[in-house]
């Protein structure tokens, strides 16, 4: 089982680090929280919010939970299989596939979780929301979404 963690090589990517401040009667407490995208590129991504009362430990609860809630993307050449129209919270997508070679023209976090997960063309457009937070999970949503579609007939032969 350890042995199967390290061939899938995950890569880890940090989207945002905020400073979390609560006014107490004592004076101020401060904390950490962070939120990281884990993927391998392959197919598999996820995304976790992690808090802490230091960086590096907010990073790691963040990290461990994007692991546990790792979730598989169907790609269709290099693409997303179909167009995702979807609303989650304050934020709208629209994703769209995009033929080889166009690449990812979308912005946000988006950019991030997509290459992570291995999809190299594809775009898109984020309205209504412009937390990062909300547009990941958006983002997350919209990729649950999406169904495998399969290849044609004749490139099955080809392969």
């Amino acid at each position: 089982m350890i042995e199967q963690k390290d061939e899938t090589k995950l890569e880890e990517r940090i989207l945002t680090i905020k400073r979390v401040t609560k006014k107490t009667t004592g004076g101020n407490y401060v904390t950490f929280s962070a939120l990281v995208v884990v993927g391998n590129g392959r197919g598999s991504v996820g995304i976790g919010l992690g808090r802490g009362l230091e960086v590096p430990q907010a990073i790691r609860k963040a990290v461990t939970q994007a692991k546990k809630h790792m979730l598989d993307v169907p790609i269709y050449k290099s693409t997303i299989p179909h167009e995702v129209k979807l609303k989650y919270k304050a934020g709208f997508v629209l994703l769209r596939p995009a033929p080889e070679g166009t690449g990812l023209k979308i912005g946000s976090v988006a950019r991030v979780i997509f290459d992570l997960a291995g999809i190299h063309n594809a775009s898109g457009k984020i309205i209504g929301s412009r937390n990062q937070t909300v547009n990941t999970y958006l983002i997350m949503e919209a990729l649950k979404s999406l169904k495998a579609r399969s290849l044609p007939v004749e490139e099955k032969k080809d392969k």
